[in-house]
């Protein structure tokens, strides 16, 4: 009877990640992310960029989804 001598192990070769190539997306996902986080939680009185309550009560709902407190 023949025995089947085992394959040897090859190790997946790790893929190379280039920085150079995404830290542009990450810094504009980053830029993006924060923008949002203002609009949605902070964008009201004092430090308004657009004037009147539009944006606000367009926000209203989505404030109190995640838990911002707007009354």
């Amino acid at each position: 009877m023949a025995y089947a001598a085992p394959l040897p192990y090859v190790a997946p070769a790790p893929i190379a990640i280039p920085v150079r190539e995404l830290m542009p997306w990450a810094v504009f996902i980053g830029v993006m992310m924060l923008f949002l986080l203002y609009i949605v939680g902070t964008e009201q009185g004092a430090t308004s960029l657009v004037g009147g309550h539009v944006v606000h009560e367009f926000m209203h709902d989505a404030r109190h989804l995640l838990g911002f407190p707007c009354h």
